[in-house]
């Protein structure tokens, strides 16, 4: 897949691809994590939000529902994403999103178009997320704000430790790097939007941390979320002999060893916010 522009910027295929198991995991994402993530993205009534990157809406429900009196307009440059995206915000009754198909590098909007852009879980997936930093500059007016989110694979760790689940976190990692993408990202925000222009560039960390008093969490985080994560690349860790499968398998197990009653899951979300 890639963008009209001749400049290839789009990874060739989204990494985790575009089945129903996948739209499931990021609705658990959305749902798991949406009072640790969402806190920051209020807006004042009446503001204009672009939500680029939107795949199955499943942030765009939640940044909707926080800003009831804010006009969302979100797109993807997936087809079957954006019909998917739609047909949650029609069951959600949501009166104030449109979703659209449309790329980044060739949007259909005036420069100074949006108040604010709300940029979440998109730039690991971009070759070159800079240059997308600056083309989504363009569509905010003067003083306008951008807030991103993104995670970081490195950030992750367990209890009990194990040498088998860290090398498939590996392997995820280098799947994402062979296609051009960055699941590293989340330590880059700063450096990323700082040399894109932005003023008053402010990171935080948002640390997941789960264990069995946190029986939500164990469920809807770690299993659900992260290590189903993880599962979805197991073909093409194994074609492109990044390990095998016992080994792989392994490390599954591992993961999944850390949701028992003795077990603790730590992973680290990083969210940036600054200003035009």
């Amino acid at each position: 897949m890639m963008f009209t522009n001749p400049e290839v910027i789009l990874v060739e295929a989204y990494v985790h691809g575009y089945s129903e198991t996948e739209a499931g995991r990021l609705q658990d994402q959305a749902s798991t994590l949406v009072e640790l993530l969402h806190p920051s993205v209020s807006f004042p009534a009446g503001s204009r939000i672009l939500e680029p990157g939107c795949g199955v809406g499943a942030q765009t429900l939640y940044l909707a529902g926080k800003n009831p009196a804010s006009r969302i307009t979100a797109f993807d440059i997936s087809p079957d994403s954006v019909r998917r995206a739609r047909e949650k915000v029609a069951r959600a009754g949501l009166s104030n999103v449109a979703v659209e198909v449309a790329d980044i590098f060739n949007l259909p909007y005036g420069a100074g178009t949006f108040d604010h852009l709300f940029v979440c879980f998109l730039l690991e997936h971009l070759q070159d997320p800079a240059a997308a930093l600056l083309r989504l500059k363009d569509m905010l007016r003067e003083n306008g704000s951008v807030s991103v989110i993104e995670g970081d694979h490195g950030s992750y760790y367990c209890h009990p430790r194990s040498e088998r689940a860290d090398l498939v976190v590996r392997c995820l990692v280098e799947v994402q790097a062979r296609k051009r993408g960055n699941s590293l990202i989340g330590r880059e925000l700063y450096p990323l939007l700082d040399r894109a222009g932005f003023r008053e560039v402010q990171v935080s960390p948002r640390m997941v941390y789960v264990d069995r008093t946190r029986p939500q969490l164990v469920e809807g985080f770690t299993r659900k979320t992260f290590i189903a994560m993880i599962e979805g690349v197991r073909e093409e860790a194994l074609s492109l002999e990044l390990t095998d499968e016992e080994t792989w398998d392994g490390g599954i197990a591992d993961l999944y060893r850390t949701t028992r009653e003795d077990g603790t899951f730590c992973y680290t979300f990083f969210t940036a916010v600054a200003f035009k």
